[in-house]
């Protein structure tokens, strides 16, 4: 795998990750009541669930590779039309202008360690949009031939990482970064940019020949 393909998986992963969604508002929830360490706990489930996902793509799309090139161009262009609807969904989002993210109001329970853990993990494992995602991006970045599957799993490792990242600062600065969030005008201009790599990058993994 070279530097440019893992420069633009980095990319695409990070636009996703800092997108609002459910681990966001998980976080938001457990932080107050529960504190720090059963935040790190959710972000641990969070993770567990990215190899989970992750070991199941590359596994798969491994495996229709090396049966049928035919499906396995299937599975790309599949692929591609989800990350250009992901596009153009957000950028109608952007041009229409969204409604800020409502308060999110805390858990009404202390969180043990193992509950938050649980509660990231099953946020993410039964989220069909974490598998889409994988089965979108994954066709465009796996390398072919020896070695592939290794360079694969770095994949997840970089992506686990991004989410670790970006989620210890929304831990450590939660009010600070949830305002960021909540802010109609970063909402917008994220979407757009999210929406424009996407459909980029749908375009050119509809375009890829392994």
């Amino acid at each position: 795998m070279d530097w440019t393909q893992l420069v633009s998986f980095m990319l695409v992963t990070s636009l996703l990750v800092m997108s609002p969604g459910p681990n966001g508002v998980l976080i938001a929830k457990t932080v107050p009541t529960s504190g720090r360490a059963a935040g790190f706990a959710n972000v641990a489930g969070f993770v567990t669930a990215f190899y989970v996902h992750g070991t199941l793509s590359i596994l798969g799309i491994s495996v229709i590779l090396v049966q049928s090139a035919q499906l396995f161009l299937m599975v790309k262009i599949a692929g591609a039309a989800y990350l250009c609807w992901v596009g153009f969904k957000a950028l109608r989002d952007a041009w229409r202008g969204i409604k800020t993210v409502a308060e999110v109001a805390p858990a009404k329970r202390r969180r043990t360690l193992a509950v938050a853990y649980g509660d990231g993990f099953l946020t993410n494992v039964l989220n069909p949009k974490v598998s889409i995602f994988y089965l979108a991006a994954f066709p465009q970045f796996m390398p072919v031939g020896e070695g592939a599957m290794t360079s694969a799993f770095m994949l997840v490792c970089v992506h686990a990482s991004i989410n670790v990242i970006w989620f210890t600062a929304m831990i450590v600065l939660l009010s600070r970064l949830t305002g960021m969030a909540r802010n109609g005008s970063f909402q917008r201009a994220l979407k757009a940019v999210t929406g424009s790599v996407f459909i980029v990058f749908g375009i050119k993994l509809a375009m890829f020949r392994p």
